[in-house]
């Protein structure tokens, strides 16, 4: 399933400022540069678009088009798609070492991600430090672990609860 974000301005995870006229897409784990295809299934209109970002943040998603290219796939009007995926070219996966957190919420609204925020302040505040934050979609809330490295990130991301409904751990570079 495919959705689309439209603020524009915010930074992207490559670090590049988000466009919503341009041809780009959020994944959770295609390497930052790749080059895909996008077909909805419902239409079988198709777009190439280059994944600049991180996400969706939203269980059953797993893309963010843009608004360019949510409007040339026909996604932008139904809002949510079922979408395939093809990989037309890869980017460079990215290396272990650099600053890594644990995105393990995206909220409609500010009200529930700052009660997961309190949640996992009383679990996670000697290992890391917990943010929660306006992003492009809604309200994030994040893990940050205290050496921001890859391998405490992934150490937090498997301790988390599946009784914590709320969270599903994603692993998301920072820089």
């Amino acid at each position: 399933m495919a959705s689309w974000y439209a603020p524009s301005g915010h930074r992207s995870a490559n670090g590049d400022s988000y466009d919503g006229n341009s041809l780009t897409a959020a994944h959770r784990t295609l390497p930052m540069g790749t080059v895909i295809r996008v077909t909805n299934l419902s239409t079988s209109q198709s777009v190439t678009v280059r994944v600049t970002d991180r996400g969706p943040f939203v269980r059953g998603r797993v893309l963010d088009l843009s608004t360019a290219a949510a409007k040339a796939t026909g996604v932008y009007r139904m809002g949510v798609a079922q979408v395939r995926i093809e990989v037309v070219q890869p980017g460079v996966a990215a290396a272990a070492s650099g600053k890594w957190c644990v995105q393990v919420g995206a909220f409609a609204d500010e009200y529930h991600a700052a009660m997961l925020k309190a949640e996992l302040l009383r679990r996670y505040s000697t290992t890391a430090k917990v943010i929660e934050f306006a992003g492009a979609t809604g309200y994030w809330v994040r893990l940050n672990p205290v050496g921001g490295d890859r391998a405490q990130a992934t150490a937090i991301a498997q301790s988390l609860r599946p009784s914590e409904a709320a969270v599903q751990a994603w692993l998301v570079r920072l820089d």
